[in-house]
């Protein structure tokens, strides 16, 4: 019996040692009580609009969509010192091979990108990444099954003619500014 107990425990603590690699789902979890963070969690419902005016393909869209997280890091003069921490430890993970890398721009003080995890017709998650170093920065990961570049596109278009309350991207605005 105690030998069954002995592998039993190594066993557990062997998956969870496996499973203890670092990701953005973890990173997102991990800084949800910092407060230096803001995190918001958006479903597709927040698109007030009326799907019956909707084309083919901006339905598809929506239907491909799951959610959206989104982890702003407001930098100030006191957490200079936390922001380039934290701003290295994310472009760290967003450098792991499973993240693809669509787009990425950069100019010194600033920078963004655009990821993807998944294949070319079947992605499960987008990842949009920007910073500044005097503003802080922020992560998108907008979730779902069978997106495509093209699903992305329609999204956006949808999300330009919503009704939406812009309040809840109040976070993402101040770090523009």
């Amino acid at each position: 019996m105690r030998v069954i107990f002995k592998s039993a425990l190594f066993l557990c603590l062997f998956i969870v040692s496996c499973n203890s690699k670092p990701s953005l789902q973890k990173y997102f979890v991990e800084n949800t009580e910092n407060k230096n963070f803001t995190v918001l969690d958006l479903s597709t419902e927040i698109l007030k609009v009326d799907k019956t005016k909707l084309s083919v393909a901006q339905s598809a869209a929506i239907e491909s969509f799951e959610k959206i997280n989104i982890l702003t890091f407001k930098a100030t003069e006191t957490n200079k010192a936390q922001f380039e921490t934290e701003r290295a430890k994310l472009e760290l993970l967003l450098e792991d091979k499973q993240y693809q890398q669509l787009m990425k721009f950069s100019s010194g003080t600033q920078g963004a990108s655009i990821s993807f995890v998944g294949t070319d017709e079947n992605i499960e998650e987008f990842i949009v990444y920007a910073n500044k170093k005097e503003n802080g920065f922020a992560v998108i990961r907008i979730l779902g099954k069978e997106m495509s570049p093209t699903n992305l596109v329609n999204m956006i278009s949808v999300m330009r003619k919503a009704n939406m309350d812009m309040q809840q991207f109040k976070p993402l605005q101040e770090l523009m500014k």
